[in-house]
């Protein structure tokens, strides 16, 4: 099965990218699956299903929402497996921009829009910093020189990956997208695998779920 992470800020148009993506690509539908990682609800499941596209939720609740993701993540391909997908794409909302879901040997996508400002690409941490595919979107809402100064800025945190423009909405883009999922190698497990990155560390009283303001 090949296994491709796909990470992003909130609201940027992770869901729809994936869904044009698979859309453009050669073959059965029925055999992309998506593992939808998120923090305290997500409707994904439901696009997805209006999609034709088979989709399974995760929550992370009060637990670090990358801690989780690693956690789950070899459970989510055994599923995959069990369903007899052929191509598995995990989705992590990156919602603090440290997140870093992007496992070495596996492809690995990073989502963020046009609309998100200029100094966006330095403010997001390793999930665009270490990612092989920068997918940009919402670039019909600007201007082109909005969109050069906006992937210039994102080339000059990660220069050696590749940038596309996707269209959420007409999908113009996608199927080069859909070219590069085509070509990802298989893989049974992810155990065993190592992140591109370390999580971030459980080192304070906070992270034990206290909630007193105070250096005592």
């Amino acid at each position: 099965m090949k296994i491709i992470t796909v990470s992003g800020p909130p609201s940027s148009g992770k869901t729809s990218v994936i869904g044009k993506a698979i859309a453009a690509m050669e073959g059965n539908r029925a055999l992309v699956g998506v593992a939808k990682f998120d923090c305290s609800s997500a409707a994904d499941k439901e696009q997805y299903a209006d999609m034709g596209i088979t989709a399974r939720v995760e929550l992370a609740q009060d637990v670090c929402p990358d801690h989780f993701y690693v956690s789950r993540l070899e459970n989510l391909v055994q599923w995959g497996r069990s369903k007899q997908l052929q191509v598995l794409i995990t989705e992590s909302a990156g919602l603090c921009n440290r997140c870093s879901p992007h496992i070495r040997e596996l492809p690995a996508v990073c989502v963020i829009d046009c609309l998100s400002g200029f100094h966006t690409p330095q403010k997001i941490g390793p999930m665009l910093a270490l990612a092989d595919v920068i997918v940009i979107t919402k670039g019909d809402i600007v201007s082109q020189a909005e969109r050069e100064v906006f992937a210039s800025r994102t080339e000059e945190i990660n220069p050696n990956a590749e940038i596309m423009f996707v269209n959420g909405i007409t999908g113009q883009g996608a199927g080069e997208l859909a070219g590069f999922m085509a070509a990802a190698g298989t893989h049974d497990s992810v155990a065993g695998k190592n992140l591109r990155y370390c999580m971030p560390s459980a080192v304070c009283s906070y992270c034990s779920g206290k909630t007193r303001i105070g250096a005592r």
